[in-house]
């Protein structure tokens, strides 16, 4: 199974990501972890992208998309994974379908999330970091959140259109409880 998962910041993409890992027995792959790792382990795309990241520059989608080939191609992707932040664009989408080739995604799943509920979640979110002393991320704030979604709402949201020309999107509403998100992700799916 290849799955993309969409969502807005703050929808829940990475707990839900990581539930249906565990659920389906695929990886989630989720680009920022993958970067730091191919940082971590030198490989050429690593080495290639810390340089990238030490002038504060993004890493460019050629780059990102060679590390996502070299990464699905592992034998533990070889069952399936569910992207998790990837693709943000269109553009990204084409060359993800160029590298999956005559394999291509099974579903994308966008976890569909009002604003004031995210924004509630996000709060929320860095509360709790404060009452257990933890660091409280820096963009769980009501500002970053905005200029998020407003990104979201330019780059990645054309996805939808792009997937749902291909038969490919299934819209969940996450703004349920966290278990019967993950009911409704695994229904969506069969």
């Amino acid at each position: 199974m290849r799955l993309v998962l969409l969502g807005p910041p703050g929808a829940g993409k990475g707990t839900q990501a990581f539930k249906l890992s565990q659920i389906l027995a695929i990886p989630q792959l989720s680009t920022g972890d993958m970067l730091r790792a191919a940082v971590s382990e030198r490989t050429a795309i690593g080495r290639q992208a810390a340089e990238i990241m030490e002038r504060g520059e993004l890493v460019p989608d050629d780059l990102v998309v060679g590390l996502i080939a070299d990464r699905i191609a592992r034998s533990d992707a070889v069952s399936g994974f569910i992207l998790d932040g990837f693709p943000r664009t269109v553009t990204q989408a084409e060359s993800l379908d160029d590298v999956l080739g005559s394999h291509q995604l099974n579903c994308v799943l966008e976890l569909k999330v009002d604003e004031q509920h995210l924004l509630d979640r996000i709060l929320g979110r860095a509360m709790q970091a404060r009452e257990n002393g933890e660091a409280v991320r820096a963009d769980d704030n009501q500002e970053a959140l905005s200029v998020r979604l407003t990104a979201y709402a330019n780059q990645t949201r054309p996805l939808t259109h792009y997937y749902a020309a291909k038969g490919l999107l299934k819209t969940v509403d996450a703004s349920q409880p966290m278990d019967r998100v993950t009911a409704a992700l695994v229904e969506a799916i069969a």
